[in-house]
Parts: C-alpha cells; sequence; structure tokens
C-alpha cells in the first residue's frame, strides 16, 4: 500500500502527535531566539493533492513565502513551509524583535529571518519524524520563494515526478503574545516514493 489517501483517522493522529512534538521543539527555539514566548500548534495534518493547496491559503493567487528544504538521509523528499506574505511580515517582526506593523516589506534581512525560521521548523519536524521512524534525517539548506500560492507549490514539486501527485499537509499555528495572535501556515512533506513507503509501513500500513 503506497497511497497517502488510504490513511485512516488513527494513522493521521499518530503522525499529528509527531508533528506536535516537533512543533514543541521548534517553539522552544523560536522563543529562545527571540526571547519571547512563542508556541507552535499543529490543529490538523490532512492528504490533499498538491493542486488543492493553494486553495487553503486563499485561493491560487495568494501571494505567500515559501521555504523549500530537501530532506536528505534514510529518507528522501522536499518539504515547504508555506505562509501568507501578510502572517509573514508579522513573523519577520517577532523574530526580529520589532513592534507588530512594522515589516512592510521582505528584503534581504527579513528573508534570511524568514529561512531561518523555516529552518528550525522544518528540522524540527524531521527530527520528531527520525526518532519516530528510528532514522536518520537531515534538511538541506533552506531556500526562500516569494510568489503566488500555486507558483510556490509548483517550485516544491518541479522535476520531482507526477508520484508527489498527494502530500502531507501539516496545519501550523505560530501563536504569540499576550493577546494570542495566531499566525497560521501550512508545512508539506513530499516524500519520494520509496520513503513514502517506509513511511506507510511504520505507521502499520505497509
Amino acid at each position: 500500500m503506497d497511497d497517502v489517501r488510504d490513511l485512516k483517522a488513527l494513522q493521521l493522529d499518530a503522525l499529528r502527535e509527531v508533528a506536535n512534538i516537533g512543533g514543541g521543539h521548534a517553539a522552544t527555539a523560536l522563543s529562545q531566539m527571540t526571547n519571547r514566548r512563542i508556541m507552535i500548534s499543529v490543529p490538523k495534518i490532512y492528504v490533499t493533492h498538491l493542486d488543492d493547496v493553494p486553495q487553503q491559503l486563499g485561493d491560487a493567487g495568494t501571494v505567500v513565502v515559501g521555504v523549500l528544504m530537501h530532506m536528505m538521509g534514510d529518507l528522501t523528499g522536499r518539504t515547504l513551509l508555506l505562509v501568507p506574505e501578510a502572517n509573514a511580515q508579522v513573523l519577520c517582526d517577532l523574530l526580529l524583535s520589532r513592534a507588530v506593523g512594522t515589516t512592510q516589506s521582505l528584503g534581504v534581512l527579513e528573508q534570511s529571518a524568514l529561512k531561518e525560521a523555516g529552518n528550525i521548523l522544518g528540522a524540527a519536524y524531521l527530527n520528531a519524524l527520525s526518532d519516530f521512524m528510528k532514522m536518520m534525517l537531515l534538511p538541506s539548506v533552506p531556500s526562500l520563494v516569494i510568489d503566488t500560492a500555486a507558483a510556490a507549490v509548483t517550485s516544491a514539486y518541479i522535476n520531482f515526478g507526477r508520484e508527489r501527485d498527494y502530500v502531507f499537509c501539516i496545519e501550523t499555528q505560530f501563536e504569540f503574545d499576550e493577546a494570542g495572535r495566531v499566525l497560521p501556515g501550512y508545512f508539506l512533506l513530499l516524500p519520494d516514493l520509496v520513503s513514502l513507503r517506509t513511511i506507510l509501513d511504520a505507521i502499520g500500513l505497509g
């Protein structure tokens, strides 16, 4: 069995718990980096078609920031963190210790901060999955794209084969400040075919 569409609720719950563990580790690292309390939660994990991902962010024309990394080691594939541009600007204020509303454009400094945040989150998710799978997983150096949601998603699977049509979509919420400000984003896990089968074996669907 190698079709992620066949994942059942219990298996998705198991993967969601793994993602929550990773989110907790990322929140700790970001909190230490910014000297502010940050919480990261995973309200939902589901399987979706790549073509449907842009609609999750509003529509295909929504401008987003995407942080793309390659997954290396015992499992291979790609990961993509997608955050709507407006949310990314607020996240920059948080990461750069600015008052919310300060960031109006994403220059070199802002892009560097977002890549670092994406790197921390992606590495934390992969470390949690690595512990769960008892395998070695390593993220590559992150690359960043600012484009429409449709174009950003295309960048994740271009030259990657059509078997990547379906992906794990991890809803990721950054929560901070006393008012409980929440910034939603989406973390996509795109394992290659062999790695997908390995993940399914590990959660009892092999």
